[in-house]
């Protein structure tokens, strides 16, 4: 039995959608997550939760209520949220010849797609500000098509207080006809929880703010062990505090 509203977390990465819902209120029932070493953190952080490995072979009957992944079942109850960012290799400028949402790994939208449909749940997604000329018409006709409502922002981690510009959009996607409070565009940094990080420009503002570690972060093979996968993790993640504001602004409809 859940108290909490109940998120379905696709693409999970090291989690960073989960720990910004569960913040807000929300509780993560299942993880889906196709890296190993993403999966080891998950473990890690939520023990109790299970994690599927590969969202294709991910199932939700609707009618016994039942999460299955490869036949097994995972969880047992209603979904409320689904929740990811699903891949933007092929949607990156970092990519030549990028071939949006028909590109096979950004092609996985589909997948979350159909999961929205057998659920009937909300969602909750993220993607590079570049899926606004590489993809978004899509994503809201795909949306549209199967009767749901949808917002998006492009909010960037200075939003809450960070020293690095860093993009990215979210959306948020409902059945036609369910009224919600628009999600805030403003600065999330006003808010009081983050005052602290108000006029943040660069690593020296933040020499004398004891409330934040900096670390310095090489992208190199240094001898640390799982360094390399470690940065990765970060760099696909989304910024929890950004995720906790907006399951805030969700659940204050």
């Amino acid at each position: 039995m859940h108290s909490n509203p109940t998120v379905l977390d696709l693409f999970s990465g090291i989690g960073g959608f989960s720990l910004g819902l569960e913040r807000a209120g929300f509780e993560t029932v299942a993880f889906c997550e196709i890296e190993e070493y993403a999966r080891r953190v998950l473990l890690k952080n939520w023990p109790q939760v299970p994690i599927a490995q590969d969202v294709r072979t991910l199932r939700y009957e609707r009618e016994s209520q039942a999460l299955l992944a490869d036949g097994k079942e995972l969880y047992r109850g209603t979904i409320n949220l689904i929740c990811g960012g699903f891949p933007c290799q092929d949607i990156s400028a970092a990519k030549r010849n990028a071939r949006g949402l028909a590109g096979e790994r950004s092609g996985l939208w589909s997948e979350m797609l159909r999961l929205l449909i057998e659920s009937g749940a909300e969602l909750l997604a993220e993607n590079v500000a570049l899926l606004r000329s590489r993809g978004l018409a899509t994503v809201l006709r795909d949306l549209w098509q199967i009767g749901y409502d949808a917002e998006w922002h492009i909010i960037p981690a200075r939003a809450v207080g960070a020293i690095h510009l860093r993009e990215r959009l979210f959306l948020y996607s409902y059945p036609r006809g369910q009224r919600r409070q628009r999600l805030s565009a403003q600065p999330l940094s006003r808010k009081p929880a983050f005052s602290w990080l108000e006029n943040v420009r660069g690593i020296e503002d933040l020499r004398e703010r004891s409330a934040i570690h900096t670390p310095m972060l090489c992208r190199a093979d240094d001898g640390i062990p799982y360094r390399i996968h470690r940065l990765q993790c970060l760099g696909n993640a989304v910024v929890p505090q950004i995720i906790e504001e907006l399951g805030r602004a969700i659940l204050s409809k």
